[in-house]
């Protein structure tokens, strides 16, 4: 049996230090650690991170191309049928190839276009509610006072004001 005398509070000093130091970030990375999980779990469940609008735009370009170039219509006829395929097809790489290049170079405008159509749906969106409310008489934003005034006159809510004819 050997006699090892228990470490020094020097030595455990030193041995966490050499702990320490192995990992000097660990809430960095245990931070990074979870949020990888996070993003892999939503990825699970939600399906991938919609693109940006330019690759978007790119994929519905491209899928607009491959239903166009695989369409056999019976109103060509049979005589032409591999002509007008043939035409479709060149028109459609043409199409294609005017617009990738637009799209390569100018990311950033798309994104803003996508920007820029959300907040007019939203404002279009405010309006037509404000509309309603006006059309339904379910205006949230009336006084309750202004309700009780009008039932003491003798009103009936209407547009209109009553008129005494006697």
């Amino acid at each position: 049996m050997s006699e090892e005398l228990p470490p020094s509070d020097a030595a455990r000093e030193e041995a966490v230090d050499e702990v320490r130091a192995t990992d000097p970030d660990a809430w960095a990375t245990a931070c990074a650690e979870d949020l990888e999980a996070e993003k892999a779990r939503r990825r699970a469940e939600y399906g991938p991170h919609p693109g940006s609008a330019a690759e978007e735009l790119k994929k519905l370009v491209d899928a607009v191309a491959d239903k166009l170039s695989g369409i056999q219509s019976p109103l060509f006829g049979a005589v032409a049928g591999p002509a007008a395929e043939q035409v479709v097809r060149q028109v459609v790489q043409q199409a294609k190839a005017a617009v990738e290049p637009v799209i390569e170079r100018n990311p950033d405008v798309f994104d803003h276009l996508a920007a820029a159509g959300n907040e007019l749906l939203a404002a279009y969106r405010s309006a037509v509610e404000a509309q309603e409310r006006r059309w339904t008489g379910r205006d949230d934003r009336i006084d309750p006072r202004d309700l009780d005034e009008r039932d003491d006159r003798g009103d009936d809510g209407g547009p209109g004001e009553r008129i005494d004819l006697d």
